[in-house]
């Protein structure tokens, strides 16, 4: 596809558009009039131009041998007040209208976020609300982002679960992320930076031992800079790919490096069933950990094969019952809706099953494809990709049992690519909320994150400024340039001496 975009140079939100629309096209962006080209490519042009004392605005597409064009202008006084940043966000905004409608009518479908393309609608819900007041926040998403009345609903319904957790934020509050980069196998719809155990063993007791020196050095920081640990959370990858003495290593060095006495949860992503037993259960719950994962994704055998998981329906009933029976009173379940030869009906039996076990959360995934799956290069990739309203049925089947049963939304974001332009929704009953998914969510305070791939999210406490700290992306780099991963964490210290000046 190739985007022209005339009278402004801030393409990124006019080529998320897109992307909705055509994601598995490269989107080529050229700058200035749009040239005649071969009609086998879709095209759009899309941008602002001064017209006396008013601004005009227009969005034109191609795609197919059809083609639509709209239109619409704004007084300069409309934008006076605003700052550069207010302007541009004011133009792209109305830009995106134009561009989201032609688009829409090309394509034959209007995506339910409308022009939001970001991963954060609840929190965006959230300032507008404090801006504007509720009413008129809904209604700015309704009428002038497009959100559909139902996705507006659901990020209302999130934030109301959110904001007593995010009034408790204090100054000094912070979390902590450590990353376990290494899997059984890797999913054919996985893109994360993970490693498949049978190729990297080997690497394992290093990047364990490198990981816990960096745990401690973190923990040193926090310590000096007074910061008060909320939320511990280990992911991956899959954690329990670690034997049970590394667990209790790993997480006995935070507890002895870090003040956990404020500390409200302690999770472990335990993660794929097939890598689960008693023994590692038995060391996390030993080690007092609050809250697990156990992520079955479907309890459809058949679709289990499909995505090259490499565990049954039944082995995550019995991971569930042996977790149950061990004492853990706040399991979370990820489900996946959308993937490849799973159906509707299939889906609801999956979710019924899980609710049937009555975990205390059940997080819902909208499959999300980037470059670097497996599944993306298939060459019927689109086949199933494609297939918005059939996802969109999962999800809206999930919404109404998962409230009849209880359970509330609590944290929901979005990922480019995903089928159907859709959401990813953590539910939660009452009382059971992962205190970690919301405030990152959110990007309510500082997140220090240690390990591979690992991104440290600084924030200030005074404002709404976040600066990131990357570790790097792979195990080995990790191993092999330690030193430099430590050097970049007292940048932590840097930051917040500026942001209390």
């Amino acid at each position: 596809m190739i985007l022209w975009i005339k009278g402004h140079s801030h393409h990124y939100e006019m080529e998320s558009l897109c992307r909705i629309f055509f994601p598995y096209q490269k989107i080529q962006v050229k700058f200035g009039d749009r040239e005649e080209v071969d009609d086998s490519q879709a095209q759009a042009w899309v941008g602002a131009e001064p017209q006396g004392e008013s601004v005009r605005f227009f969005a034109w597409a191609k795609c197919n041998g059809q083609e639509r064009e709209e239109e619409s202008s704004a007084a300069e006084t409309t934008f006076t007040g605003l700052d550069d940043f207010g302007r541009r966000k004011e133009y792209e905004r109305r830009m995106g209208l134009l561009l989201f409608r032609v688009l829409s009518e090309l394509c034959n479908c209007r995506p339910k976020w409308g022009i939001l393309t970001g991963i954060h609608p609840v929190k965006l819900l959230r300032q507008l609300c404090e801006e504007k007041g509720e009413a008129q926040a809904l209604d700015y998403f309704r009428q002038e982002l497009l959100v559909s009345p139902e996705k507006t609903e659901l990020a209302r319904r999130t934030m109301e679960t959110q904001l007593p957790f995010i009034a408790d934020n204090r100054p000094d509050s912070c979390s902590l992320y450590l990353s376990i980069p290494f899997c059984p196998t890797r999913c054919s719809y996985c893109s994360f930076v993970s490693q498949t155990v049978e190729r990297s063993a080997r690497l394992i007791p290093q990047y364990v031992d490198l990981l816990c020196r960096e745990a401690e050095y973190t923990g040193a920081i926090a310590k000096e800079l007074g910061l008060r640990l909320e939320s511990v959370y280990i992911g991956g990858g899959t954690p329990t790919t670690l034997n049970p003495e590394q667990l209790t290593r790993l997480i006995t060095t935070v507890q002895q490096s870090w003040d956990l006495s404020h500390c409200r949860e302690f999770t472990v992503e335990a993660g794929r069933p097939d890598t689960i037993d008693r023994e590692k259960l038995t060391a996390l719950r030993e080690c007092g950990i609050s809250r697990i994962s156990i992520n079955p994704q479907t309890l459809n055998n058949h679709v289990l094969e499909v995505i090259g998981r490499r565990h049954s329906a039944e082995q995550t009933l019995e991971a569930f019952a042996l977790a149950r029976e061990l004492g853990f009173g706040n399991i979370n379940m990820d489900l996946i809706a959308g993937l490849p030869d799973d159906t509707a009906e299939s889906f609801a039996d999956t979710l019924d099953r899980i609710l049937a076990l009555e975990p205390e959360n059940v997080t819902v995934h909208s499959l999300a494809l980037k470059h670097s799956a497996k599944m993306m290069q298939q060459e019927d990739v689109e086949r199933f990709h494609n297939d918005g309203e059939t996802a969109a049925a999962m999800l809206e089947y999930a919404d109404r049992r998962l409230t009849e049963t209880g359970y509330a939304p609590y944290y929901l974001y979005r990922q480019s690519r995903m089928v159907g332009n859709l959401e990813n929704v953590g539910w939660a009953r009452p009382g059971t909320e992962c205190y970690y998914n919301i405030i990152t969510m959110d990007e309510t305070h500082t997140v220090l994150a240690c390990g591979a791939g690992a991104v440290s999210k600084i924030k200030d406490p005074y404002s709404d400024l976040l600066n990131r700290i990357f570790n790097f992306k792979y195990s080995y780099e990790y191993c092999s340039r330690y030193e430099e991963i430590l050097a970049r964490k007292n940048e932590v210290k840097t930051l917040y001496e500026q942001f209390c000046k």
